[in-house]
């Protein structure tokens, strides 16, 4: 008879995909750990890492700062960082932190449960990339879970000038469809009814397998599965967005009008020097096919502003591609070198004072633009999953449309989990404010 299990604590930084790799992290360990949200109480404590903004290695490095005492005061707790930085870092992380007990990388999360072991009598390091995609081992769906990430490829073959993925998630893998879509099968089977797909670039999806097979075509797949009410993928770019895929907006009832479509600039000069491979024009063309297609798609974007040698006139270009393509929300950061990329060599970078004040403009444009998209909705009945209780209204629910947008709104606890229409009432420069109408029948 096996004891209790001992508890796993993970902290995450980045995006969606290192959420799910997170998820992975838990599944890998789940023989031996159960998840706990008290730190302090934790046997393992794993930090999920991101390198692509140097903001997001320096919150990790201040986390790991603070933990010394928790390891001073419990000298068993294993201590752990995964993902980008621990991959761009390795032997050197072990050795800047003392108090760390195991160091592994992007692809080492299947040996998880090895190097725990491992780490638990020596420290550790495993920053070994793997030939092929690892096929995960079977999701063990919660109870009420009705939204799912789906990680359908890992890696990167692009190499913008700008960025470290493909030095620290490798090239580009996929999974083989058929392992995809049973995925998403049990997750449905489980009730589930919101998917997101995920890779750092799911339009290259399919390249390499035995059987090519395009993105357009897996989602084409997916998306008659029944039971899938919605369909999201992330993140796309431009210069791999088919027209097949484009045309997929219009046809599939499951895909929601809504995608994430990274353009970084709007200055032609500085898209070829990071490397893109497309122009404003190009991209504009995109945006304007796809609101042929489906009119009321949202847009959303990644932008770098301060990239080396941009000058005035380019970021104008890029505040005059914002309001062109009217992008619903906005991701904007301030350009940071990352070690290995080519851009970090580059003469010519911009002073910080000046990215911060070109940053400060691009926000105070987006926060214009998204609230003139919020408010073209006030008086519209629309779709919502909701997704549980209103971080700053606990009384109130909150939920998304099929357009991505946050809606807070009154209502009953057993809502959460399903689908409602709601009437948009006022717009809010981060969220939208409804009223609910009726709650749909399941499908």
């Amino acid at each position: 008879m096996t004891g209790p299990k001992k508890k796993l604590y993970i902290k995450t930084f980045g995006c969606q995909m290192n959420v799910a790799d997170s998820e992975q992290m838990a599944l890998a360990l789940a023989e031996d750990y159960v998840l706990t949200d008290r730190p302090e109480e934790a046997d393992l404590f794993l930090i999920n890492t991101c390198a692509i903004r140097r903001k997001s290695e320096e919150k990790v490095r201040s986390l790991l700062g603070r933990l010394k005492g928790l390891k001073k005061r419990r000298p068993e707790l294993i201590l752990g960082v995964g993902g980008c930085v621990a991959q761009q870092e390795g032997e050197r992380l072990l050795k800047a932190v003392p108090h760390l007990d195991l160091v592994f990388g992007t692809h080492g999360i299947y040996r998880l449960p090895e190097l725990v072991r491992r780490a638990g009598k020596e420290r550790t390091v495993d920053i070994e990339l793997s030939p092929s995609f690892p096929e995960p081992p079977p999701r063990q769906w919660q109870q009420g879970q009705v939204q799912a990430l789906v990680t359908i490829m890992q890696g990167c073959n692009n190499f913008c000038t700008f960025c470290v993925v493909p030095y620290v998630r490798g090239r580009e893998y996929s999974r083989e469809p058929e392992d995809i879509e049973e995925e998403v099968r049990s997750f449905l089977a489980a009730g589930g009814r919101e998917v997101t797909l995920l890779g750092q670039n799911v339009n290259s999806y399919g390249r390499g397998l035995a059987k090519p097979v395009t993105f357009a075509e897996l989602v084409r797949r997916l998306a008659r599965l029944p039971g899938l009410e919605r369909l999201r993928f992330a993140t796309s770019h431009p210069k791999d967005l088919s027209q097949e895929l484009i045309a997929a907006f219009g046809e599939l009832p499951a895909l929601c009008e809504h995608l994430h479509l990274p353009v970084q600039s709007g200055s032609n000069r500085i898209l070829a020097a990071m490397n893109r491979r497309y122009t404003r024009e190009r991209y504009l063309k995109l945006v304007a096919r796809l609101r042929q297609v489906r009119p009321d798609l949202s847009l959303s974007t990644d932008l770098i502003v301060g990239f080396p040698g941009e000058t005035e006139q380019d970021f104008e270009d890029t505040l005059e591609l914002m309001r062109e393509a009217a992008f619903d929300q906005s991701f904007s950061f301030k350009y940071s070198p990352r070690p290995q990329t080519r851009a970090a060599s580059f003469p010519d970078q911009v002073p910080e004072a000046v990215k911060a004040e070109r940053l400060h403009r691009v926000q105070a444009l987006q926060a214009e633009l998204t609230l003139a998209a919020h408010r073209r909705l006030v008086g519209q009945v629309k779709e919502v999953l909701v997704e549980g209780r209103s971080k700053r209204s606990p009384e109130q629910l909150c939920g998304r449309l099929r357009t991505n947008q946050v809606v807070n709104f009154a209502g009953p606890p057993t809502l959460v989990g399903r689908l409602v229409m709601v009437e948009i009432m006022e717009a809010h420069p981060h969220s939208l404010k409804g009223r609910w109408v009726e709650e749909l029948p399941v499908r």
